[in-house]
């Protein structure tokens, strides 16, 4: 309900940051720990290194956890540099944070872990039919990112106590309305401007480079001219998917299978609910969310002596903008749909009831249950093809698992030849030409940076020995050796010299434009006749109106005081753009204002808690060693 805004988050978020930041870093926080050394560095924090290694096990990790939660996702997002950078600066936080609950001696009792244990979706979903928790799958999960049941719930109650570290900035930040109202009007500002593009290839007819230039900027940009450094390799891959293809399974484990899983394999149990907000978010104070709650439990005592007048007090009431108008109906749900608080009161009640007053982090909400829909128990003939598909993944990623510490250390024992990992574990000796540093999307396994930062390393290309064997997704092994390797070199003038034309024409062509417009706005400015720009089309950032974003943001960066302003845009490559803006207008109407608000303060909380960290950074002395990506 707040698109214009939640797309713009960024830039609120950075213009929150430099309001508040400054006070941090007058005041400060201070902190210590310590951390083994090891291996190259890559970070420091409060004087203690962080290594190589603990990046690399740390973005395995993360990696394992995101494949876990989203199967479908793709290998090569996870192996990019800014994925891995991404890593670098979560462990960085965290190692920032756990000097911040040392110095505080902030701790997390066994009951506030036990009841985040309880609601971890992931941890639900392992759930038997009776409530208990099925500890043989539970293991497992945690065994696929290399993790024992201790050490997970180590990890959770560290994570807890690093909560607590920026939760309670969080929690008391404080947002005016009227500082709110003042930022949010003057984000969404509109403008009426008018724009007057030279585009760069509009000039192109009046350059005509000579051979001595083309010459002269071939070899001055070189560059631009190479081709890339290339190998011609063969490679294995050991595959959970293809394992699957090759399991056969008695028809008794199957029918086994379905009696044991009957209930969970024919769906989940759905519920319809309605029910009636009012809103009481967490930095309400204490006495107006009182009034509140007494005014919800005024409303529930009213629909319970009269349920059939149910719907009728929900559009009277309820401050939720989606089920209000539809009596507050919010049509069939299954479980992990809502806020937990809500789906606990839903799945034990019955048809027809209305539950006592629930709270929730969006306020207070009396609950009606309208009705359920148990699924329907399907036969085995109907369940069958699931059930193979589950059992052959599951006793897949068993083999996968037992084979897979084997393969690697077969491929770097027998380094001279892919042949006898091959042969021992049935696979193919697939071979690839012409593979390049970048990954090309859509090549496999051939797409996996971590599989051609492998192949490209010194030692593969001079030895011409085995890879170690590197995950190329999740269940999915992959070594590889190099057979021939090409340097980048950079190609003959005559080969090339249709691109570098092309190349300084484009330069030059888009120099011309700059040079024009700039001229031009310098007469306009003095009063030439503006008859010849464009019509005005009103922009917001929100609502750009397909123009660059260049355009917009000095558009919205021109001194309104004095209209008509203008100002010049280069845009690079594209030319040149001038801008003349017309009028200052206020913002399109708003979304509901105490929705608004409310995001408003949430995202000030979060800036606030931004702010501390960052202090903490500075604090603690923070280093990044390694360069972040470019964009």
């Amino acid at each position: 309900m707040f698109d214009s805004i939640r797309n713009h988050k960024k830039y609120l978020m950075g213009f929150l940051m430099i309001l508040i930041i400054p006070s941090f870093v007058l005041f400060g926080i201070q902190g210590f720990t310590s951390f083994g050394q090891k291996g190259e560095t890559v970070a420091t924090v409060d004087g203690h290194d962080i290594s190589k290694a603990d990046w690399d096990q740390a973005h395995k990790t993360e990696s394992q956890r995101l494949r876990e939660q989203m199967p479908n996702i793709d290998p090569k997002m996870l192996d990019s540099d800014a994925a891995k950078y991404s890593t670098l600066e979560r462990l960085v936080r965290d190692r920032v944070l756990a000097t911040a609950v040392q110095k505080e001696h902030l701790y997390t009792s066994d009951q506030r872990l036990a009841q985040a244990l309880q609601e971890d979706p992931n941890i639900a979903a392992l759930r038997k039919a009776d409530g208990s928790l099925d500890v043989e799958r539970y293991q497992q999960l945690l065994a696929r990112q290399g993790l024992t049941p201790e050490g997970f719930e180590a990890r959770v109650r560290s994570d807890l106590s690093l909560r607590q570290v920026l939760g309670a900035v969080q929690a008391t930040g404080f947002a005016p309305p009227s500082v709110a109202n003042v930022s949010l009007n003057a984000f969404f500002e509109r403008r009426e401007i008018r724009v007057l593009p030279l585009a760069a290839k509009d000039f192109a007819a009046k350059v005509t480079p000579t051979d001595a230039e083309i010459e002269q900027f071939y070899k001055d940009n070189q560059p631009m001219f190479q081709a890339p450094e290339q190998v011609d390799i063969e490679y294995v891959v050991l595959d959970a998917k293809e394992l699957a293809k090759t399991i056969t399974l008695p028809e008794d484990d199957l029918k086994a299978y379905y009696k044991e899983n009957v209930s969970r394999l024919s769906g989940d149990e759905e519920r319809r609910a309605s029910h009636i907000l009012l809103n009481a978010p967490a930095n309400m104070p204490a006495a107006e969310r009182e009034k509140v709650k007494a005014k919800a439990q005024g409303l529930l005592e009213q629909v319970r002596k009269a349920p059939e007048t149910f719907a009728a007090v929900a559009k009277a009431n309820s401050q939720d903008p989606g089920s209000a108008p539809k009596g507050g109906d919010l049509e069939f749900f299954g479980r992990g749909a809502m806020v937990k608080p809500f789906e606990d009161v839903v799945f034990g009640m019955k048809k027809g009831e209305i539950a006592n007053l629930v709270e929730t982090e969006f306020g207070f909400h009396v609950i009606q249950l309208t009705d359920i829909k148990a699924p329907k128990q399907k036969t085995f003939e109907e369940m069958r093809p699931q059930i193979e598909a589950d059992l052959k993944k599951q006793q897949a990623q068993k083999r996968f698992a037992e084979s897979a510490d084997a393969f690697g250390n077969m491929v770097y024992e027998q380094a001279e030849s892919l042949k006898p990992a091959a042969d021992h574990f049935k696979l193919e000796v697939k071979t690839a030409k012409g593979l390049l540093r970048q990954p090309v999307p859509g090549s496999g396994v051939l797409a996996s940076e971590r599989l051609l930062g492998a192949v490209f390393a010194p030692e593969a290309v001079q030895s011409k020995r085995n890879t170690e064997a590197v995950e190329t997704a999740s269940g999915q092994m992959t070594a590889a050796r190099v057979i021939n390797h090409a340097p980048a070199r950079t190609l003959p003038l005559a080969e090339v010299r249709d691109n570098v034309r092309t190349r300084l024409v484009a330069q030059r062509s888009a120099q011309l434009a700059k040079e024009e417009g700039a001229k031009k706005l310098a007469a306009l400015k003095s009063g030439s006749d503006t008859s010849a720009m464009p019509a005005s089309v009103v922009v917001s950032r929100d609502n750009p109106q397909s123009l660059a974003t260049e355009t917009v943001k000095a558009a919205l960066s021109v001194d309104p005081k004095q209209l008509p302003a203008w100002a010049g845009v280069d845009m690079g490559e594209q030319g040149y753009a001038i801008v003349k803006v017309e009028k200052v207008l206020p913002r399109n109407a708003p979304a509901p204002k105490n929705q608004e608000l409310q995001q408003y303060a949430q995202w000030w909380n979060n800036a606030e808690a931004q702010a501390q960290y960052e202090a903490l950074k500075q604090r603690f002395k923070v280093k990044i060693l390694v360069p972040e990506p470019k964009s």
